[in-house]
């Protein structure tokens, strides 16, 4: 039996086309890592931006492996340590220590059980949509991975993992400072698209022979 997750939908929302009860900070998951999204930090977020920056052009435009890069890394690591560790007791200063929060237990269990519910969030939207509920979403989700199909297609894995992180990083900001001026486009367009699924429902969907409904007996 796949997991049932509650709509995230209720009481208190906020107007425009996205009903949005929480601020995007909240939607974010709160914290450094919404503020690094919406730029609250100026100089974090464009060190993030420029690190991420800098790893999709060693990958993708020198074309480094991600073994021999991780190798140089840890002997760069190894002989940054070694020196640190010799040169302690004669400059009177602290041995080099590994952090806790690197090597964190708590921590990795954390992601883990986000990573876990995330991903049977989209598996049991995926099974509640592909059982054919609701046609308009069934033709909008398999229209969406057509077109995310075509453009992977044509793109290497580390731009569109880098292409997506570019969209996380900049479209909240963007979408914060715009605020209006996104929702009154987003609602002409939904208002458009809208009317196209009522043209192609009455034209087209309505024809195709359905079976009966089962009512539920309670």
């Amino acid at each position: 039996m796949h997991p049932h997750f509650p709509n995230d939908h209720g009481d208190g929302r906020v107007g425009g086309p996205f009903h949005r009860h929480k601020s995007i900070h909240s939607l974010l998951g709160g914290g450094k890592v919404a503020d690094i999204l919406l730029w609250k930090d100026r100089n974090l977020s464009a060190g993030v931006l420029v690190g991420a920056t800098l790893i999709w052009y060693l990958f993708e435009v020198v074309e480094y492996n991600i073994i021999p890069l991780l190798c140089q890394i840890a002997i760069l690591a190894m002989l940054m340590i070694f020196i640190w560790s010799n040169a302690a007791p004669l400059l009177n200063i602290a041995p080099p220590r590994i952090t806790e929060v690197i090597i964190s237990e708590h921590a990795f269990q954390q992601i883990a059980e986000t990573i876990h519910y995330k991903l049977a969030y989209i598996v049991a939207a995926l099974y509640d949509i592909a059982c054919g509920k609701d046609l308009k979403k069934f033709l909008l989700v398999i229209m969406s991975l057509l077109i995310l199909s075509e453009i992977g297609s044509s793109y290497s894995f580390t731009s569109l993992l880098y292409l997506g992180f570019l969209c996380a990083h900049t479209l909240p900001a963007l979408y914060q400072r715009y605020e209006t001026e996104v929702d009154h486009l987003a609602a002409r367009g939904s208002e458009d698209i809208k009317r196209f699924y009522r043209r192609i429902d009455s034209n087209l969907l309505n024809k195709i022979p359905r079976g009966p409904v089962k009512t539920k007996v309670n």
